[in-house]
């Protein structure tokens, strides 16, 4: 294996012919794995999605890229990886070149040859060393998002702590719907007697209390935004930053190197602490590494791990912090798990979507296609996959679209799922029981393949489409 480290603001590796190029994506959701270094490169034509799933500062490039590293399989066989070890760059192949670019000035690069596992192994080793490395190993997590979306209650939440007894969950996760407010982060009237007798429902049940926020976020109709226009970040003519529409309208980012954002992040995070949540699924994260106008002048991803980093602080080292919708390479060493992929749903894909190119969409298949292509950064925090599903009544997926999730998850150890669990039959109750006791031994085969228990596990055929395919509109 042929390994140097180089300091640059841009770096070019040598190659050779590049016959293919690992593209990896900038945020949890943002499309990665292997792709022809001359594929037309297509912007996401939908603005609110564009601004939700991809880069805004790469959206619009003809040229194929990667967000902080990238990998290129030569004619000859050979895998070179160029890749920063700072947060904030971009890797493009460039003929028989690979091209770093970084925003950050002068940074560390990674330049290997060798195996596809070789030069991901030596990258994540060189990237923790310098970022950190956190995470457990393994997870067993209930999750409300699935089965009731944003109409949870109280009294949902508990009748399904009640139902989740005879399983061996590590966390029950209360998901988005309790708040009122993005940015507004006290319980509605849903949740008539607080967050705090809830998490204290569950912990009796010797679990941990989850708890959703997308805390570097603020609904423009909010309270926050409206009282707290000093944690907004700004364009150059003064406007809020639009990091992305949803929860019925657009949602600003906060401005993460704002001493008054720091305060209402420390603030916000000690208040759920202090109600006994002890697991923090972060969502959007993004939206603070958006270009803007900051308070304090800094590469924008070194903005967003600021700002990560004071959440940190503010959760303690014994708070399990999940990053969702987070720039990848910028959030490890900070959060104990991070999502990989984009989020599943009980069907296969988008037809819509998957006949403009968009690969960011919620659905089975680009669940498992990207979060597929990251399991190497298992040696970095604990890759989440998403859940898995159990009740068979509910999904419009076959049999080997299942496994494959259940395979993502024994495969990361990050077990999720968001069933009813009382609408479960006999048998898929069985069958989760098993997924969570599973101890099922887990290796690698070379380029990026693994086995469980002596089965080889193959995901190719969604990327390559060999299975058909059921397609779904995209639900509101």
């Amino acid at each position: 294996m042929d390994l140097r480290i180089e300091r640059a603001q841009e770096l070019v590796a040598e190659t050779g012919r590049i016959e293919s190029f690992y593209r990896h994506g900038w945020h949890s959701w943002s499309p990665t794995g292997w792709v022809h270094p001359r594929d037309p490169v297509v912007p996401i034509r939908d603005e609110g999605r564009r601004l939700g799933h991809d880069d805004p500062e790469h959206a619009f490039e003809t040229q194929v890229g990667g967000s902080g590293v990238g990998v290129a399989r030569c004619a000859d066989g050979a895998h070179v990886l160029l890749g920063a070890l700072t947060p904030g760059a971009r890797v493009e192949p460039d003929g028989e070149l690979l091209r770093g670019t970084t925003e950050a000035g002068q940074i560390e690069w990674l330049v290997v040859e060798g195996t596809m596992n070789e030069v991901l192994d030596a990258y994540v080793q060189d990237l923790t060393s310098r970022l950190g490395r956190r995470g457990r190993g393994r997870m067993r997590v209930w999750c409300s998002w699935y089965s009731y979306y944003a109409d949870i209650s109280e009294e949902a939440i508990r009748r399904e702590v009640h139902d989740a007894a005879p399983f061996p969950f590590d966390v029950i996760q209360i998901d988005d719907g309790w708040q009122t407010g993005i940015g507004d982060w006290e319980p509605n009237a849903k949740f008539p007697n607080g967050m705090a007798a809830l998490a204290d429902a569950i912990m009796s049940t010797g679990r941990e209390a989850g708890l959703w926020l997308a805390p570097l976020s603020a609904g423009a109709d909010s309270r926050l935004a409206r009282t707290r226009p000093e944690l907004l970040l700004r364009d150059a003519e003064g406007r809020p930053v639009v990091a992305g529409i949803n929860w019925g309208g657009p949602y600003y980012s906060l401005d993460p190197t704002a001493d008054a954002t720091a305060d209402f992040l420390t603030e916000t995070i000690a208040t759920v602490r202090a109600w006994g949540f002890s697991y923090l699924k972060l969502d959007f994260l993004y939206a603070a590494a958006f270009p803007g106008v900051h308070a304090t002048a800094m590469p924008r991803e070194l903005a967003y791990r600021h700002a990560a980093e004071v959440m940190r602080r503010a959760a303690g080292d014994d708070c399990y912090l999940l990053a969702c919708g987070a720039p990848v390479i910028a959030s490890t060493g900070i959060f104990d798990g991070i999502r990989i992929g984009p989020d599943v749903a009980g069907f296969w894909e988008d037809a819509e979507l998957a006949a403009m190119g968009d690969a960011s969409g919620r659905g089975a298949r680009n669940a498992i296609a990207t979060s597929s292509q990251r399991l190497w950064l298992k040696g970095a925090f604990d890759p989440d996959p998403d859940v898995v599903y159990l009740d068979r009544s509910e999904v419009d997926l076959d049999g080997r679209m299942l496994e494959s999730l259940q395979d993502l998850a024994r495969i990361t150890g990050f077990v999720g799922t968001s069933d009813r669990l009382a609408d479960l039959s006999q048998d898929e109750k069985t069958n989760l029981l098993s997924l969570l006791t599973d101890d099922a031994v887990i290796k690698r085969r070379p380029d990026m393949g693994w086995t469980i228990d002596g089965r080889d596990v193959d995901f190719g055929w969604v990327a390559d489409g060999s299975e058909p395919a059921i397609s779904q509109p995209n639900p509101s």
